[in-house]
């Protein structure tokens, strides 16, 4: 592994212990919600806040320690920010070039690195523009090209499509992935959208209150979530209980029937499109079916998301047409039913 980190940072309410590990040419994303401590690890990772335990090293080299701190500037790291964050007052090239410039290289040579990095990124002919006459997508195109002009040991990401438009961030995030998976170093991407994180990361760590609550590839986060963050993230609901044969008892009250048998602590997870809705009980003999009242409806893309309280909560994805006919209104109270066979059941 090329960067291997132990924070401890203790800020107000915050209390954060985070083990990361990442290799050469892997990039690991940190999910999680807002003020649990992504954005913390990657400062400590950058040299910009001093941790108050752990340790960081980037193939051997010591750059945090309880008796060594290595300064941001002497860090062999590139950083992207959420607002790229270029120098107003210099060209495009320049900006790109002040990183080879302040580490002794020569202005020619410092600015054929730039140049040719601006070409990688397309934007080849525009080194002579300010920031301030880029496009968003443009100017994150720059601070990426700024942030691998050096070819660092350590590639930071601090949310770099949020404050894109959403065409603009669909490519932007295309062309990222390209140039990560050319990028022979550690990267390590914060965010809190789940997209980026499937669409750009080898390995997923998600982070909350400080901790580390569940690791693994994007696929298997997504397939098995452990917390109901995560579960909302990639769209699923969460229910934990106790299985016993082919029924589980929730921790919140209710039963619910599964296909196969299972027994101890025990996750299910529910898709909301498996989720149907009714105005009346449904006749025959369905497994699963409550009562239960539409606390809230979103629409959601081609559908309406329909947040369902009661014994067992759920959500459920309904056509607009189907919401109309139904006479659906927060507050309405329907029948909710799923099919044992459409849920899946794991471990805790």
């Amino acid at each position: 592994m090329s960067l291997v980190a132990h924070v401890v940072v203790r800020r107000g309410t915050l209390a954060l212990d985070v083990e990361l590990a990442v290799a050469d040419g892997e990039v690991l994303t940190v999910l999680g919600p807002n003020g649990a401590g992504k954005s913390t690890v990657l400062r400590v990772l950058a040299g910009l806040l001093r941790p108050d335990g752990g340790r960081v090293e980037v193939d051997d080299e010591v750059w945090n320690s309880p008796d060594a701190h290595l300064p941001a500037h002497e860090r062999s790291l590139g950083m992207v920010f959420q607002d790229h964050l270029l120098f107003p007052h210099l060209s495009v090239t320049e900006n790109v070039a002040f990183g080879p410039r302040t580490r002794g290289t020569s202005r020619p040579a410092a600015r054929a690195a730039a140049e040719d990095w601006l070409a990688r990124v397309g934007l080849a002919g525009l080194g002579d523009r300010r920031p301030g006459q880029l496009s968003g997508g443009q100017a994150q195109r720059a601070a990426l090209a700024r942030a691998l002009v050096g070819r660092p040991q350590l590639l930071l990401l601090d949310e770099p499509l949020s404050a894109l438009d959403a065409r603009t961030r669909l490519t932007v995030r295309a062309e990222l992935h390209r140039h990560l998976g050319d990028y022979p170093g550690s990267a390590v991407l914060v965010t809190h959208d789940p997209v980026d994180a499937m669409a750009l990361a080898d390995r997923v760590v998600v982070i909350e209150e400080g901790r580390v609550v569940q690791a693994g590839t994007p696929a298997e986060v997504a397939r098995r979530p452990r917390t109901d963050y995560v579960a909302r993230l990639v769209g699923l609901v969460l229910l934990a209980g106790q299985g016993a044969g082919t029924q589980v008892a929730l921790d919140g009250g209710g039963t619910v029937a599964v296909a196969e048998d299972v027994g101890g602590p025990v996750f299910v997870a529910v898709r909301p499109e498996s989720v149907a809705l009714y105005l009346q009980r449904p006749v025959g003999s369905p497994r699963n079916v409550w009562p239960l009242r539409l606390a809230a409806a979103t629409p959601h893309g081609s559908v309406v998301r329909c947040d369902l309280a009661g014994e067992v909560p759920l959500t459920a994805d309904v056509t607009a047409t189907s919401f109309a006919e139904l006479g659906l209104a927060p507050g309405a109270e329907v029948w909710a039913s799923v099919k044992a066979s459409e849920l899946t059941v794991y471990p805790r």
